[in-house]
């Protein structure tokens, strides 16, 4: 039979024993709960990078675009990557019905290639601006109910990128028809259909690059680049909504 302290020490071993298990219990549900939240963000981001999405390229908010490119033309001469990179992730969101992680990922390679292009000197350097603008309109064509081609998007793209930074190499009109190439392929109509909308779109960076060149582009030729903008994609809206109800 054990004494009194046996009894003692028997108890304080017995009574320890719960003790010592609570930590060891509520380490377990946490790491429990964390498991959980991991395979539940595993699961969202599987969804949003991976499940089809459909954007139908025609049924846009011609104003909301305008006002989106006003604004990224903004943070993009002001060297704001950060800025340029959200309001590319709205205009993802908004008018290619992209989820929040896809979004940001596409985003990224666009606001990529504009800033490896920005640092670009000559077609070589330009050029390496491509394969994050073929990532940009790959991302793209896998949501779109348009069949264009990405390689000739691409390049598109680019092309008129270099039309405008080298534009004293060019003739008048060269740079509406480079943007007018481009909406041609991304919608699969003739280029003739999209003048309004590239001469329009034209202008607008041209008025920016002049008072830019002159020394300071005002609030008054920001207000006007944004008119001429909504302009120009009201135009892009109208000519390939009128292609539909023609048909």
């Amino acid at each position: 039979m054990p004494t009194g302290e046996a009894r003692v020490k028997e108890t304080g071993q017995l009574s320890a024993t719960p003790l010592r298990s609570r930590p060891t219990n509520k380490r377990r549900r946490t790491v429990q709960i964390l498991a959980l939240v991991l395979v539940a963000v595993l699961a969202y981001t599987a969804f949003d990078l991976f499940s089809s999405r459909a954007s139908r390229m025609r049924s846009f908010d011609p104003d909301e675009i305008a006002r989106l490119e006003t604004a990224m033309w903004r943070s993009y001469y002001a060297k704001q990557q950060l800025k340029l990179y959200n309001q590319l992730t709205e205009l993802l969101r908004t008018q290619y019905n992209l989820p929040f992680i896809r979004s940001n990922a596409v985003a990224y390679q666009a606001a990529r290639a504009a800033f490896v292009f920005k640092g670009g000197h000559n077609r070589q350097e330009y050029e390496r601006a491509l394969p994050y603008i073929v990532s940009f309109y790959t991302a793209i064509r896998k949501v779109s109910d348009i069949p264009f081609d990405v390689d000739r998007a691409s390049r598109l793209e680019l092309e008129w990128w270099i039309v405008h930074r080298e534009r004293d190499k060019h003739a008048p009109g060269d740079l509406a028809q480079a943007l007018a190439a481009l909406q041609a392929e991304l919608y699969q109509m003739q280029a003739e259909r999209f003048a309004e909308h590239a001469r329009l779109r034209a202008e607008a960076m041209t008025i920016r690059d002049t008072k830019a060149d002159r020394g300071e582009v005002s609030e008054a030729d920001w207000a006007r680049i944004d008119e001429l903008l909504h302009d120009s994609w009201r135009s892009l809206f109208n000519v390939v909504n009128d292609e539909v109800q023609s048909r």
